[in-house]
Order: C-alpha cells, then sequence, then structure tokens
C-alpha cells in the first residue's frame, strides 16, 4: 500500500473506515481532504460562513444548520435554499427517510442545480453519491456554486484551498495522489485582473443574472436612502446627478453634508459632475475606490460605470450587516 495513505490519514476512524470496508469500488477514484487541512482556519471561516448564509437565508422556514456535512446530505436543506433562491418548486418529497429515497430526492435537486448553472456532468465537483455520504469537500463546491448563482454580490472569503488526497482502486491495492485545491477563488489571480473585467464579464452573461445583481444593488441603496424618504428603483437614471449617492455615502459613512458644497437639485450638466466627482473624492478618500472612474460615465447614465461605483459601498456594508 502507498505509504503517503497512511501518512494522510492520522485519524483511526477515517483510515479504519478505508482499509475495513469496501468503500471504494475496483476502477473507482475518491478525492478526499487531508486532516492536515481540516484545521486551516481559512476552510474554518468558509464553512461558517456558509452555515450562517444558509441560517439567514431560510430563517423565516425555521430551519437550522449546524453542520454542513451532517445536515446538507438529505436533500432537504437544499431543497428549501433552492426553492429560496431561486424560487424553483422541485418536483420531489421534501422529507425523504429512506437511503432510497434520499438518493432520488439529490438526484432531482442534482440536476436542477446543473441545469441552473448550466454545467456538463464533467464540470461537476460533486455527485449524489458523494453527497449521500457527506463528502466535506463536494458539499463546500456545491453550496459555494450556488451562493455565486444565485447571489452573485455574496462576499464568500477568497482564497480557501485545501490539501487533498485521492485515492484509486487499484487491482494492487490502493493508489494515491494528492494535490492543493481552490474551494474559492484565488484573489490573487482576481486582482489580477481588472475590475472592468468583473463587469464585463456580468454583462455579458445571461441577462437574468445582471438583473439580479441590478436588484441587489437597489434594494441595498433603498434600505439606507429610503430613511431620508427617497425611492430609488432605476440605476441609469437616479444616479446620473450624483445627489443618491452623495447621500447615500453620507448615510453610510456618517458623514455630515453641507447643502453649500453640492447641489441638491442639480440642472445643468456641470452642477451634476460636481455632485459625482464630490461622491468620487469621498469614496477614494474612505479607501473604498481604488479604480479610476469616469465622473462623465455616471452623468450620462453608464449603467456598468455606476453598479461599479455602487458594488464599493455594497460589498463593505452588505458583509457588516450580514
Amino acid at each position: 500500500m502507498d505509504p503517503d495513505f497512511l501518512n494522510a490519514f492520522t485519524q483511526p476512524s477515517t483510515l479504519d473506515r478505508f482499509l475495513t470496508e469496501d468503500v471504494i469500488a475496483k476502477g473507482e477514484k475518491r478525492k478526499l481532504i487531508k486532516p492536515t487541512s481540516s484545521n486551516n482556519p481559512k476552510l474554518e471561516e468558509l464553512k461558517l460562513f456558509l452555515t450562517e448564509w444558509i441560517n439567514r437565508t431560510l430563517k423565516e422556514e425555521h430551519i437550522v444548520v449546524k453542520s454542513l456535512e451532517e445536515d446538507l446530505y438529505d436533500g432537504l436543506v437544499l431543497h428549501h435554499l433552492l426553492e429560496n433562491l431561486g424560487s424553483l418548486q422541485l418536483d420531489v418529497e421534501k422529507i425523504a427517510l429512506t437511503e432510497k429515497k434520499q438518493r432520488k430526492k439529490l438526484s432531482v435537486i442534482l440536476e436542477v442545480v446543473a441545469k441552473c448553472l448550466q454545467l456538463e456532468e464533467s464540470q461537476l465537483k460533486w455527485s449524489v453519491e458523494s453527497i449521500l455520504t457527506k463528502d466535506l469537500l463536494s458539499t463546500l463546491h456545491l453550496l459555494v456554486a450556488i451562493a455565486k448563482h444565485f447571489e452573485p454580490t455574496l462576499a464568500l472569503p477568497p482564497n480557501v484551498q485545501v490539501e487533498t488526497i485521492t485515492i484509486e482502486s487499484i487491482s494492487g491495492g490502493l493508489k494515491t495522489s494528492n494535490a492543493v485545491e481552490y474551494i474559492t477563488e484565488n484573489k490573487e489571480n482576481i486582482e489580477a485582473q481588472s475590475k472592468d473585467d468583473a463587469f464585463d464579464e456580468l454583462f455579458s452573461c445571461d441577462p437574468d443574472k445582471l438583473d439580479a445583481v441590478k436588484k441587489a444593488l437597489l434594494e441595498f441603496v433603498d434600505q439606507h436612502v429610503g430613511k431620508l424618504g427617497l425611492n430609488v428603483k432605476d440605476i441609469e437614471s437616479q444616479f446620473s446627478d450624483g445627489v443618491v449617492l452623495l447621500l447615500l455615502i453620507g448615510q453610510l459613512e456618517g458623514y455630515f453634508l453641507n447643502l453649500r458644497n453640492f447641489f441638491l437639485t442639480p440642472v445643468s450638466t456641470m452642477e451634476m459632475l460636481h455632485n459625482v466627482n464630490l461622491a468620487l473624492e469621498l469614496l477614494a478618500e474612505g479607501g473604498l475606490l481604488n479604480f479610476p472612474v469616469d465622473s462623465e460615465d455616471i452623468v450620462n447614465g453608464d449603467t456598468k460605470a455606476i453598479m461599479r461605483v455602487l458594488y464599493c459601498l455594497y460589498s463593505k456594508y452588505r458583509t457588516k450587516e450580514a
């Protein structure tokens, strides 16, 4: 037997399961997180983040998840999560008590997920079997994919990577190989790309995804400026004069904006540019804006430019509120 297999699994219960049970059929491969990564702080942060996100999402349904592996394997939580996030009606019983029914339920759920995410079978990092057997790596990949699709603005912890061991059953015994696998995106790679790339990609995606981001940003803005009696419903028109943007920054950053410093009811392009430039300066001074923005794009109602600016505030304060 490969000695690395023994070295990797120092926990007797895990090792014994592979040695005494026929858990890997001949020719089958199984990828697992090494025990050396099980106490990785970043991994624990992601697990806690996803647990809290699920509980927050399903709060009204009185569903409480304590363990991602133990509470998601039967499909019940995933069923509720998809119905809540995507308004999807799944043609399967919500409660499945037997393994046969759980397997059938997971099959339906994962088929819907693959269809929503437009993924081929070869692209999937999870399976009915892996979720049913409480495989943490597969469960995390599945939840991250669901979160990114249905809540694209969710600030998932970046750079979460784990050491994995792939075990393959061959005629001579068990063959293993080691690797490092990212569960969430590598921030260094993301930062190497311009912010334009990220938003350009969003605008080239399915219109429903773009609309979901717009809706999230508008709800965020309306939640805060609504306290001032304002009702914000349109990104293209209601931010071009800079007034709503300035009031939003004031609400979130705790600024007292003297009315003599900006135009509350701008009547010319020059006055609108003044407001927008002031807003961009405040964002830059607060460390929220670290990429160039053309104020004329905002005044001209450029949706992409406005959304980039709004996301700077959203990404900081939405995480705090959560």
